[in-house]
């Protein structure tokens, strides 16, 4: 969605995140009175893959006796805190990853991007040469029922 404030255009986008291969999504909510679309957890589980044929890519489930070190997946180490996803882990990592690609586009040396500060959403603020601004807030999302 978008709408206008005096100067200043807001974007507000809907990402929808999807786990990688090997990985898989699983809402689980939470028992108790508060409202379950906001007081859910998104756990991650590792697929196995013994059985697929996916060439030499090994399993996370079930390592292979042969290799000396255990394949850990990049998604828990990284964006999880224990197996669940944590919003907070996220909304930096995609922060930083628009802050970096930012750097890269020469086309928008014009603009002045700015990374608002925010724990649960990613926004950033893209002042030109003229008296407009654009505010653009990615949300997250994992679509239920999806694999």
């Amino acid at each position: 969605s978008w709408s206008i404030f005096e100067d200043r255009i807001l974007y507000q986008l809907l990402v929808f995140l999807q786990p990688p291969s090997r990985h898989s999504f699983r809402l689980e909510l939470y028992s108790g009175t508060r409202l379950p679309e906001r007081c859910s957890n998104i756990r991650v589980v590792l697929e196995c893959t013994c059985l697929k044929e996916m060439g030499n890519i090994p399993c996370f489930v079930h390592p292979r006796k042969d290799k000396e070190t255990a394949q850990h997946s990049p998604l828990l180490q990284t964006l999880c805190t224990g197996s669940y996803l944590d919003v907070e882990e996220i909304a930096c990592w995609v922060q930083n990853l628009v802050q970096t690609a930012w750097e890269h586009l020469p086309q928008w040396q014009h603009w002045q991007l700015t990374v608002l500060p925010s724990s649960h959403s990613c926004r950033v603020l893209l002042s030109g040469p003229s008296d407009i601004q654009l505010c653009a807030v990615l949300v997250f999302a994992v679509e239920q029922g999806s694999p």
